[in-house]
């Protein structure tokens, strides 16, 4: 029997851009998804955090050219204020920015290091059952010789906060390895009430910072905490791996490229030719070129270089060995 899909409904897009790098990938962000999606009905949300005592400096985008160009793309710009994170843990602006959304529509969040490259109205969504990025590597927990394993590490926190643990499991993996266990890149998630959604997201963070179990002793989880919590937000609202098909986001409808040199070095074409095309008007060029790496990388041909040094068809398995050819080759910014 063929599944049935779940009937469209209308969503909004989050990003978080603030001064510096963020606010030139926000723009990048918005005229892909204009570009690649002209028909999205939903609104783009570029979520900026504010002035405040969680930070030391102000993190608000003051480039009136990047904010013009946002406008001009249909970007609705959305202030926030950090109440808990900030400066401390920027990573946790991704939570704290789903309360200032409309909470009548779902959500997709994507990190601004993100291309869109199709039709976001071709994604199968099913908000009800949330999902995330399934492009990551095993990066925690990292078990120590003598301490708690991986299955130990999780299953302490799903008691914690009273999940079932075993529904969880991948049991086509093995034990210890990192994969049998529910693991995401927060490079995207989505959800059907960005309040709710985000209150338990942060109220996970929290008690995971604050109040570890004993098993996490050992484990660092920083700048990991929204991917330690995340997957337990999925799950207990009854979503996880299957939630998206495989092939829409991280696959033909968007691209997490993280930084411009390891887009130019692992990406395919497609990706690059989007790059290309809604960097090339000239009242964008002048706002982008403001920042040197996208200048160096992308307008005076440094990403070509980079693309030189690779094998598309024969990439190293880990994103480090990517990350060191380029940096021995002096290529690499960010």
């Amino acid at each position: 029997m063929t599944k049935k899909q779940p009937q469209r409904q209308a969503f909004n897009i989050l990003i978080v851009g603030q001064s510096g790098r963020l606010q030139y990938e926000a723009l990048l962000f918005a005229a892909s998804l204009r570009h690649c999606s002209p028909n999205f009905d939903g609104e783009l949300f570029v979520a900026i955090p504010q002035a405040g005592p969680k930070w030391s400096n102000d993190p608000s985008i003051k480039n009136g050219a990047v904010l013009a160009a946002l406008e001009r793309l249909g970007a609705r710009i959305l202030p926030f204020e950090s109440k808990v994170f900030g400066q401390s843990y920027p990573q946790g602006n991704k939570i704290e920015s789903l309360f200032a959304l409309p909470p009548d529509k779902p959500f997709v969040f994507f990190d601004t290091d993100t291309l869109i490259t199709g039709d976001v109205m071709s994604v199968p969504f099913d908000f009800e059952r949330p999902g995330a990025s399934l492009r990551c590597e095993g990066t925690w927990p990292e078990p120590t010789l003598y301490g708690p394993q991986y299955g130990e590490i999780w299953k302490s926190l799903y008691d914690k906060f009273g999940l079932d643990f075993e529904s969880s499991l991948d049991t086509s993996q093995p034990d210890n390895h990192w994969q049998r266990y529910l693991y995401f890149n927060a490079g995207f998630f989505f959800g059907a009430n960005p309040h709710e959604f985000g209150q338990r997201f942060l109220d996970y963070a929290i008690a995971i910072r604050d109040s570890p179990p004993p098993e996490l002793i050992c484990q660092s989880v920083d700048p990991w905490l929204d991917q330690v919590a995340l997957p337990l937000v999925i799950h207990s609202y009854g979503g996880g791996r299957e939630s998206l098909p495989p092939g829409f986001l991280d696959g033909s409808v968007s691209c997490h490229y993280r930084v411009f040199p390891l887009l130019y070095a692992r990406e395919d074409d497609h990706v690059l030719d989007v790059l290309h095309t809604v960097a090339a008007p000239n009242w964008i060029k002048k706002v982008l070129k403001g920042y040197e790496p996208i200048k160096r990388i992308v307008y005076q041909g440094r990403g070509e270089k980079v693309r030189a040094l690779f094998d598309r068809g024969a990439l190293p398995k880990r994103e480090q060995m990517l990350r060191n050819r380029i940096k021995s080759a002096g290529f690499w910014m960010r």
